[in-house]
């Protein structure tokens, strides 16, 4: 079966890729993440890719331009449910390329880690899928998360911090302290 694979970043791509292999699925790679910021972390991650893509012979379809904004307009004042939008965003793209390409099915590597929420992924993936009449090919990846961390470090591959969105970035680095919020220029200043 010709599977479109959506990817969010190379680590998280080892482990699907390697369990839809197995099972004798055509594995296609598709890179759309405008969620992705900063942009410097975007190109990080599309570079990785390419490196690993090449590497175990994997056809990736790359996103066009980088179009922030549209997601940032879309989740303002609606912080608390981004992930809701972002899903649904990255998903229907992957199922209308999935549709136009003649896929018999498509997924996601946001499917491999422990902190996504996977039956909103799940949920989105199947709802999409009926619409665009390509089926969503629903996998719990997370028994690979330490194989693909693990092989991910073995072959040097970059890996973020955080899953991508700025909001994301600031829950990773961000902290808060006891007595209200300690600012990154007194963080800087007590090193």
């Amino acid at each position: 079966m010709k599977t479109l694979l959506h990817i969010c970043c190379a680590p998280c791509a080892i482990y699907p890729l390697k369990i839809l292999r197995s099972e004798r699925f055509e594995v296609i790679g598709f890179f759309y993440n405008r969620n992705i910021h900063p942009y410097q972390e975007c190109q990080r991650r599309e570079n990785a890719l390419k490196i690993y893509a090449e590497q175990v012979g994997l056809k990736v379809i790359y996103q066009d331009g980088y179009d922030m904004e549209t997601f940032l307009q879309n989740v303002v004042f609606r912080e608390e449910n981004r992930c809701n939008y972002c899903y649904h965003d990255r998903l229907k793209t992957a199922a209308i390329i999935a549709r136009h390409g003649k896929f018999d099915c498509f997924t996601s590597t946001l499917l491999q880690s422990k902190f996504q929420k996977h039956d909103m992924i799940r949920s989105i993936g199947e709802s999409l899928g009926k619409s665009y009449g390509v089926p969503f090919l629903y996998r719990d990846f997370r028994e690979g998360w330490k194989e693909g961390i693990e092989t991910s470090k073995r072959l040097n591959m970059y890996r973020q911090q955080y899953c991508g969105c700025i909001y994301s970035e600031k829950d990773r680095f961000y902290k808060s302290t006891e007595h209200g919020v300690q600012s990154m220029e007194h963080r800087a200043w007590s090193k």
